[in-house]
């Protein structure tokens, strides 16, 4: 069984509550828009980090981090990437790779909302972990937490900061 911390947009922006979570954690998964790698580096002395790159992140970090990562965890095929829609609603480049291969959790962030929520057309749960950074218009800064254990997605938690 892993215990997972997924975050996303950080927007260069990480302190002690957020790191009380992340030593919480087997992994930390995060769904892009770092910011200053200060924020990856942080979380990689405590924690393994999983991560892609969003829209905000310069030259460095799309050289240590993929648009798109995809891997497994125990048995729940994973992938991540930053900018990709909800269920229903895909962008067209997120939209051909799921319908070619669906994985079983597809993650995204970069709308600063956090949603969880299936697509039983491709047989999937799609999570965004809202925004846990200070910048952008959420009131509420969020991010998940949650266990795989082997195929089972479970123990789902909101874990909400005030702005």
């Amino acid at each position: 069984m892993k215990k997972i911390l997924l975050l996303s947009d950080t927007h260069s922006y990480i302190d002690n509550d957020i790191l009380k979570y992340v030593k919480q954690a087997d992994e930390v998964w995060h769904a892009g828009d770092i910011g200053d790698l200060n924020v990856t580096d942080t979380i990689k002395k405590l924690k393994p980090l999983r991560a892609v790159y969003g829209n905000i992140d310069d030259t460095k970090a799309r050289m240590e981090f993929p648009e798109n990562n995809r891997f497994m965890c125990e048995d729940v095929d994973v992938f991540i990437t930053h900018i990709g829609g909800y269920p229903g609603r895909y962008t067209p480049r997120v939209r051909k790779l799921l319908y070619q291969n669906p994985p079983k959790l597809y993650i995204c962030g970069h709308s600063h909302i956090l949603k969880v929520m299936p697509d039983k057309n491709l047989n999937l749960l799609h999570m965004n972990p809202g925004a846990i950074g200070k910048h952008g218009f959420q009131q509420v800064r969020t991010m998940l937490r949650f266990t795989i254990d082997g195929s089972k997605i479970d123990n789902l938690e909101v874990i909400e900061f005030k702005r």
